[in-house]
């Protein structure tokens, strides 16, 4: 079997030329302000079907990216989550990368009101104020908890990133994201996760 020596610098560049090259040969054709989003994903995950399955609500790139801009936090559902998000990218814009499912009160809180962590973590970002794009690999009840509180006050995020991986609950979840007023990036389907969540954020980051 050939082995091509690539320098570790040439990696993700020869990477995305196959990427490129690989939907061409499927008449694939991505807009041009969703493909550093899309190609990041099938960079992550080495699957292509993520071509059919991202979807974007009216502007939602560059409404992530103006976030950003402004100083945007990124609040994650896993600790793997934050771990792939390039912070120091992020901290170039006054950002910073947040997740609460490790904190002792919103375990607690959970146990006490029979609800999942996830969701308690959000109920907890959405009090800090301010912009937060939210992005979800892991739990369709975090996405279920961020539409109840828009549902029931004016708390909005400036972006959902929507892209849990699962079986119980997760296409209904990220269907009822799509038909919030809120910026959207999401995975339809079953696929994702915490890895795809962080990619995404990182396409945004690094198109800014």
């Amino acid at each position: 079997m050939k082995i091509d020596h690539i320098k570790p610098a040439d990696i993700e560049n020869t990477s995305m030329q196959i990427i490129r090259g690989e939907l061409a040969q499927m008449g694939k054709e991505i807009p041009q302000e969703l493909a550093p989003v899309v190609l990041r994903v099938i960079h992550a995950t080495a699957d292509f079907e993520y071509a059919d399955t991202m979807t974007f609500s009216p502007d939602a790139v560059e409404k992530g990216r103006a976030a950003i801009r402004r100083g945007a936090r990124i609040v994650t559902d896993t600790n793997m989550a934050l771990a792939g998000v390039n912070k120091k990218a992020l901290a170039k814009w006054g950002g910073e990368a947040m997740c609460f499912m490790a904190d002792p009160e919103v375990a607690a809180e959970a146990s006490a009101r029979g609800l999942t962590r996830a969701a308690v973590s959000m109920e907890k970002a959405a009090a800090l104020g301010g912009e937060t794009i939210f992005a979800i690999g892991n739990a369709p009840t975090a996405l279920l908890a961020l539409k109840e509180l828009m549902d029931k006050t004016n708390f909005r995020p400036a972006l959902i990133i929507g892209v849990p991986v699962g079986f119980v609950n997760v296409v209904n979840a990220k269907e009822q994201i799509m038909e919030t007023d809120v910026p959207w990036i999401v995975g339809r389907g079953r696929k994702g996760g915490s890895g795809v969540a962080a990619a995404i954020c990182n396409a945004l980051l690094y198109g800014m």
